[in-house]
């Protein structure tokens, strides 16, 4: 699995050390850092995205590399190509998905880059056997958002892991 890094904080000296190729902020960083994260990252071709509730509107206004949001799981087709839409060609967009069979094929049906299945301790074996059902059936890459410390995600089989 490849790792994507999840930043939640601003804490300058990762800026020092951007080792992983992608990277997916919170929508309540301040200005300042975001501009100076993405500044950095374009210096050494790293991708960076977006979540939360702004991360559409701060995608757009740092022109970053995508998005990673939550549809639900109702008229999915409109609201993925009004996504489309509005952030313009060239940019990835991830999907979380409820940890259940039917809308994990609904979202993966509207074509975004990835999907995404949170993981939490409680109830791990049913995740871990959701996301590997979903990596031998679909073509569309998948990620797992780690939700607790200490889960072991050894043994799915999804595409990436943001930790």
């Amino acid at each position: 699995m490849q790792k994507i890094i999840r930043v939640n904080e601003e804490k300058n000296e990762i800026l020092n050390d951007l080792s992983a190729d992608c990277y997916v902020l919170s929508d309540n960083l301040s200005d300042d850092f975001c501009s100076k994260f993405i500044n950095m990252a374009r210096t050494q071709d790293k991708i960076v995205l977006f979540y939360g509730e702004s991360a559409v509107k701060i995608c757009k206004k740092y022109d970053a590399d995508g998005v990673i949001t939550d549809f639900g799981a109702d008229d999915l087709k409109n609201k993925m190509s009004a996504l489309k839409q509005e952030l313009g060609k060239n940019k990835y967009i991830g999907l979380f998905t409820r940890n259940r069979r039917h809308e994990s094929m609904l979202v993966s049906e509207v074509e975004p880059d990835f999907i995404v299945f949170k993981v939490w301790k409680d109830g791990f074996l049913q995740v871990q056997e959701l996301v590997n059902w979903y990596n031998e059936f679909f073509l569309i890459q998948s990620a797992v958002w780690v939700m607790d410390e200490g889960v072991d995600i050894s043994s799915l089989k999804a595409d990436f892991v943001i930790e």
